[in-house]
């Protein structure tokens, strides 16, 4: 899937380089790279994925908390 940037006229180059990183960025195409640079066994995926579930979870409770807590005051 490829990214086009357009140039508006009066646009330098930095901020079309700068629309090109942030394009690239929404659709998160270099997480997928980095990802299948190298094979990666279907249990250390599991153990990755679940890792992540983990850690947005406990993100979550925190913000939870943290919003209650202001929700009291």
């Amino acid at each position: 899937m490829p990214v086009v940037v357009k140039a508006q006229p009066g646009d330098s180059a930095d901020q079309v380089i700068r629309k090109f990183k942030k394009k690239i960025l929404q659709n998160q195409l270099l997480t997928e790279l980095k990802d299948r640079e190298y094979y990666k066994k279907p249990s250390e995926r599991k153990k990755d994925k679940l890792s992540e579930f983990k850690r947005l979870k406990k993100r979550r409770k925190k913000l939870k908390i943290k919003w209650s807590r202001q929700q009291k005051q």
